[in-house]
């Protein structure tokens, strides 16, 4: 039998290392025996007595369930080709060994995806999420930039196949936006996007520069989990001020005839949070949940290590406090200054291509939490 070649055997390693990785995470061994005691309890006739209780118990097995499947599957995929490859060689047939060396590349992405998938395991990971972007240092060029980063997060969401809503939107004076925020609804929407908070630097020649010199601007990016029902943040009436407003919309189908928009702000934080898309009914329920969300965000904050100090530090969004640069001249990279993860691809990253970046910063807050724990035993 002819040795492998080196590219298959590198994608043979690498899906391995994944499911080794995901059987990890799993705990496979015991996998089995939780699978039955979810079974067990969903059989009970008073499950139903308490119906969020019984909603968290459904979603739990089924994430377990879709663990258990997407795992095996990986093994049983990468068994089957690997045969084919064997019975392709003893046969000397090169088409059908071509065949199985480019299914074993297309199940490595995929086990790459899941290993990551894996890594979103925390409180609040799997809830939808909220995504603020406010403009700061540098003016016009900062609200262009803002926009810039509010295209790159929504097209992000349409790869992934999120709902994204438009909350409020504050035009710039001359272009782009002050600031904007989002709705992102999807499976996983707040895990993915967590390690997007802090300030997003940008370099390059201004196109509001006749002088055509290199400009740096800065914007913030704040997320927030949205708040499940049954999770219980107070907000008490005497620690809020609701103001109604008249939007200030770009036009179109968002300018609001009558005073519909609504603004809360909290006094014991800070807090100040804005919908002007909606009736005012409905702009008052955004932001309550939004400001639940930005509470919860604050407990989870304080409970947890966060994988950098910009995200517990918000700051401004200036020198200083930035979790990723943007350098568009003199030459082309996208760089993350927490886990040193870079590309030259900058349109692709402008683009949404964010996965990357998202999975370098996932892996590092794991790593952090392994070793905190070790430190802690």
């Amino acid at each position: 039998r002819c040795p492998m070649r080196a590219e298959t055997q590198n994608t043979v390693d690498a899906i391995e290392k994944s499911l080794n990785l995901l059987a990890q995470r799993l705990d496979y061994e015991t996998a089995p025996y939780r699978l039955e005691e979810f079974n067990a309890r969903v059989e009970d006739p008073t499950l139903w007595d308490d119906p969020d209780a019984a909603q968290k118990l459904m979603r739990d097995r089924q994430n377990l369930v879709d663990a258990i499947g997407a795992y095996e599957s990986i093994r049983q995929d990468l068994t089957d080709n690997l045969e084919l490859i064997e019975l392709g060689e003893l046969e000397d047939d090169a088409e059908v060994v071509t065949e199985a060396e480019v299914a074993l590349k297309k199940l490595a992405t995929l086990a790459a995806q899941k290993e990551l998938e894996a890594l979103l395991d925390g409180e609040a990971d799997g809830n939808d999420t909220f995504l603020e972007i406010n403009s700061g240092a540098g003016g016009t060029e900062s609200c262009d930039w803002a926009n810039m980063l509010a295209r790159m997060y929504v097209r992000w969401a349409e790869k992934k196949g999120y709902k994204v809503e438009l909350q409020s939107e504050t035009p710039g004076e001359e272009a782009g936006i002050k600031s904007a925020a989002y709705k992102i609804t999807g499976q996983n929407a707040y895990g993915w996007l967590k390690s997007e908070s802090g300030v997003h630097r940008l370099v390059r020649i201004s196109p509001f520069d006749s002088a055509a010199k290199r400009h740096t601007s800065f914007t913030s990016v704040k997320v927030y989990p949205v708040v499940d029902d049954d999770i219980d943040i107070q907000v008490e009436a005497k620690d809020i001020r609701l103001d109604t407003y008249r939007s200030s919309g770009a036009g179109g189908q968002h300018v609001n005839t009558t005073d519909s928009a609504v603004r809360i702000t909290h006094f014991p934080t800070g807090i100040v949070v804005t919908s002007s898309e909606k009736s005012q009914h409905q702009n008052r329920d955004i932001c309550m949940k939004a400001l639940k969300s930005r509470l919860y965000q604050m407990e989870l904050d304080k409970r947890s290590a966060i994988v950098n100090d910009v995200h517990e530090n918000a700051g401004d969004a200036g020198w200083g406090n930035q979790i990723r640069s943007y350098v568009l001249q003199p030459y082309q990279m996208v760089k993350d200054l927490r886990t040193n993860y870079e590309t030259s691809d900058t349109k692709g990253v402008l683009d949404g291509d964010l996965d990357g970046f998202m999975a370098a910063t996932l892996a590092l807050a794991v790593s952090g939490k392994s070793r905190a724990d070790a430190q802690g035993d």
